[in-house]
């Protein structure tokens, strides 16, 4: 009972316990389970696949909870050669560009902007869609007007994203990891 003495051990249990067992062996059940199924916490250091924080700790390590990679272990070189299309949004003064690229670092390396405000997942397709949408604010060519219902769409692209090359490189694992599960599925 809670408060008492437990039959087994003769520990006291506290009144507060999830179960009838004392402080010691509840945490020897705590660490059996967290073993078994591991314990989400703050990774010690950024994934190096996805950039992620967010990791499940094992006795045997670390992983990724976005990702998967295991801490510690390199990325597959493999998964470097995915293609991940962005439509990217750049901000220059006061305009917008909305361009496409499969390679945005090269890509942006090229372009003169003040920040990169955003990543959306797409390609060429999902690119001339936001230029449609965005039409009445079209400056010439990939360049808009930095209007409020840019502004709002890029607002919501960037919502609870920090830098957008961390959600570039999470789609990037995320691929190569699906990628490395189809080889795997198709070489049985």
């Amino acid at each position: 009972m809670r408060g008492e003495r437990g039959d087994g051990c003769g520990q006291l249990v506290a009144a507060s316990a999830p179960l009838d067992l004392c402080a010691e062996h509840l945490l020897e059940a705590y660490e059996h389970v967290a073993g078994e199924v591991g314990v989400t916490d703050v990774l010690p250091v950024p994934c190096p696949a996805c950039a992620s924080r967010l990791g499940v700790r094992y006795p045997s390590g670390w992983l990724c909870a976005v990702c998967e990679w295991r801490l510690g272990d390199r990325p597959d070189q493999e998964g470097r050669a995915v293609r991940v299309d962005v439509v990217y949004y750049l901000r220059w003064r006061d305009r917008v560009k909305i361009g496409t690229s499969s390679n945005p670092r090269a890509r942006l390396a090229q372009l003169r902007f003040d920040e990169l405000l955003a990543f959306e997942r797409g390609d060429r397709i999902l690119e001339h869609h936001r230029h449609v949408q965005f039409a009445p604010y079209r400056l010439g060519g990939e360049w808009f007007d930095w209007a409020a219902p840019i502004a709002e769409h890029v607002r919501l692209l960037a919502e609870g994203m920090g830098d957008p090359w961390d959600l570039h490189r999470r789609w990037r694992s995320e691929s190569a990891a699906l990628a490395k599960e189809i080889r795997e599925i198709v070489e049985k």
